[in-house]
């Protein structure tokens, strides 16, 4: 929902650092990659109730995620990073729940709700892409990507704020996951309905 609005305001620093970081040999893929790991490794520390580091390695992953593109824009965008980005993407998605879930027993309904939400928020954001891809559709609304970017009440944004707020109180989980479960199955009926709209 805030994704598009916000990149006005990340991008230009993202992108900056992105091409230093692209003038000193690293990669767009090595970055996605140790963001992936990142990302795994806050759900792990997580699951061992380790909130607070979680929270941190959490943000360093972001962090990676959006300097992988501007590493891209300043050298190559490829098919391949574009898929290695949203594979990554989600198994951070998956990760931080599972960690939850690990933590505390009575969070393990709430997490596993919450993977089947990000799963069907996942499923029709890529279907929405192949079909637009198919019909020859674009946007730049966030960013410059590798496919089509439809938006929705659950994004990037609102995602990283729900992991914050989980790791700060953990011992809200299961109130903070079962909201987003919902924000993710409203996403999924808007992109429905927008599908229906844009591929009669």
């Amino acid at each position: 929902m805030f994704d598009s609005r916000l990149r006005p305001i990340i991008d230009p620093p993202l992108n900056a650092l992105g091409a230093r970081m692209a003038r000193i040999g690293l990669t767009a893929n090595q970055v996605t990659l140790a963001g992936g790991a990142v990302g795994i490794g806050a759900g792990v520390a997580i699951g061992f109730q380790y909130y607070l580091p979680g929270l941190v390695l959490l943000l360093f992953s972001r962090l990676f995620d959006g300097l992988d593109g501007a590493i891209a824009r300043a050298t190559k965008q490829t098919d391949f990073g574009g898929y290695l980005d949203i594979v990554s993407d989600f198994a951070f998605y998956i990760a931080v729940p599972i960690g939850f879930g690990f933590a505390a027993p009575a969070n393990l309904p709430f997490a596993l709700i919450l993977v089947g939400s990000f799963t069907l928020t996942g499923i029709s954001f890529l279907a929405y892409a192949v079909m637009a891809a198919k019909r020859g559709l674009e946007t730049e609304a966030h960013g410059k990507k590798s496919f089509f970017y439809n938006t929705g009440l659950a994004e990037g944004t609102e995602t990283i704020t729900a992991f914050v707020l989980m790791c700060l109180f953990p011992q809200y989980f299961a109130i903070i996951a079962a909201i987003y479960s919902a924000m993710c199955l409203i996403t999924v009926i808007q992109r429905t309905i927008a599908a229906k709209v844009d591929f009669p």
